[in-house]
């Protein structure tokens, strides 16, 4: 049975990742480029990458399809668009990648160390309103807070 990383690991094989200075130099070079963000809603509106769009990785596949009550056109239509996924760490991104790889998406890639690593390389998130984050506001808030129960039980 594999864990989590390791399952992640697999995929790394077939997904391309980019860095934060990748990113933000393939936004100067490409206005179309999609930002795709599939953390959990509540994640997105907290922060985000300005002119980033929020499909959940949960409901991604259907998302990506149409007819279907999650269809987003623009993911129907861009599956030859360059498409950047982002995630807090980066982890869920390149599942994500996969995914859509596998659905058909040709120009596809992850944020390698995803919204923290953008955050690490000073670029600017906004929260749901349009405001500009705190990047010491940001820092705090994706800092890993785990509950005892969320911990490997001592052996």
């Amino acid at each position: 049975m594999k864990n989590f990383i390791e399952l992640v690991r697999g995929c790394l094989t077939e997904v391309r990742e980019i860095m934060p200075w990748d990113l933000e130099e393939r936004r100067a070079a490409n206005p179309e480029l999609l930002i795709l963000d599939v953390r959990e809603p509540y994640e997105f509106y907290a922060m985000h990458i300005p002119g980033s769009i929020n499909v959940p990785r949960g409901i991604l596949e259907s998302a990506c399809e149409w007819d279907y009550e999650e269809t987003v056109p623009e993911l129907v239509t861009g599956r030859d668009r360059e498409i950047v996924v982002v995630c807090r760490s980066g982890y869920r991104s390149i599942l994500a990648t996969h995914v859509m790889q596998v659905l058909g998406f040709t120009n596809v890639a992850s944020l390698q160390t995803g919204l923290r690593g953008w955050k690490d390389y000073e670029q600017p998130l906004e929260d749901a309103h349009g405001n500009e984050v705190d990047l010491d506001e940001a820092d705090i808030y994706f800092t890993p807070v785990l509950r005892p129960d969320q911990m490997r039980p001592a052996t």
